[in-house]
């Protein structure tokens, strides 16, 4: 059953999004405009490619019409269609088109849905990504390690590091990559994922934009500000000293840092899963219109 959004409405919803996440754009791009880096925030627009423009972007999803004379600027964008009431998500049209992709994300998100969150690795990913680094090669050489060199290499060979997830795995210095417990490939994704993964959760905003637009904006910019979150204490817990940019280390070379990582780790796994319900949702509805099509 189709919503029809009076242009009053469609436009206040758009207006209520923008503002949203230009507390996030806004500083980007005067950051960018300055040639500024900043070691924790530039991630959510350079290792996720969703272009701050397209973030701002509003998207209504499946199943909303927007009525009204300015709906027809989406007439000039991909996949909207004019209708009776309208202007409207083509659902067929973009299912058709994006039929392998939504069906690896749908199968995805569903098995790591069905797994119990696996907590306690620590965020060890990120000193396996320095293990064993002259100083120069450190990604974020412009910010000091906590422990040093020695110190940095000294926990990463004393922890189990237990890493599952590819694209943080990727990443680990060679010499790091026997310490892991896990081997994971891009093949075995699917079957390594699991909903306790600070990466797993921060990659639902990832999901969500390569679902764009059929994925309603206001479910994207759930998922962008819960991975905003979830980056915070990735790099709280990391080896570097971000205390002069106001984030304080999770010391996770201490039980007590240990503890409240997995306490912060859980709290994540439980806000992130009805979030990836919505993800897994959306791509049942459009596999059923892909299907209606063939």
């Amino acid at each position: 059953m189709e919503v029809v959004l009076t242009q009053a409405e469609w436009t206040a919803r758009r207006a209520e999004h923008l503002a949203r996440v230009r507390r996030w754009t806004g500083p980007h791009h005067e950051r960018k405009a300055k040639g500024e880096k900043h070691p924790v925030l530039d991630f959510l627009f350079s290792y996720y490619s969703h272009r701050p423009s397209r973030l701002e972007r509003w998207h209504p999803g499946p199943g909303v019409v927007l009525a009204g004379d300015a709906a027809r600027e989406y007439l000039r964008r991909p996949a909207y269609t004019e209708t009776a009431e309208g202007v409207a998500l083509d659902v067929a049209k973009f299912a058709e088109s994006r039929g392998d992709t939504v069906a690896f994300i749908g199968r995805l998100l569903t098995a790591t849905a069905a797994r119990a969150p696996r907590l306690g690795c620590f965020g060890l990913h990120e000193w396996a990504m320095v293990y064993r680094q002259q100083p120069e090669q450190v990604r974020h050489n412009a910010w000091p390690l906590r422990l040093g060199s020695a110190g940095t290499d000294t926990v990463v060979e004393s922890s189990r590091v237990q890493c599952g997830h590819f694209d943080a795995f990727r990443f680990f210095t060679p010499e790091a990559r026997p310490h892991n417990a896990l081997q994971p490939t891009r093949e075995t994704q699917v079957e390594f994922e699991q909903p306790g993964c600070l990466h797993a959760t921060m990659d639902l905003f990832k999901w969500a934009y390569k679902l764009d637009p059929a994925t309603p904006s206001e479910l994207v910019a759930d998922c962008f500000e819960l991975a905003a979150e979830v980056r915070e204490l990735d790099m709280r817990a990391s080896p570097y000293d971000l205390a002069a940019l106001g984030y304080q280390p999770v010391a996770i070379e201490t039980p007590e840092g240990r503890a409240e990582y997995v306490r912060r780790q859980a709290d994540f796994a439980d806000r992130a899963a009805p979030l990836r319900a919505r993800l897994a949702e959306l791509c049942g509805t459009l596999l059923r219109s892909s299907a209606r099509v063939g």
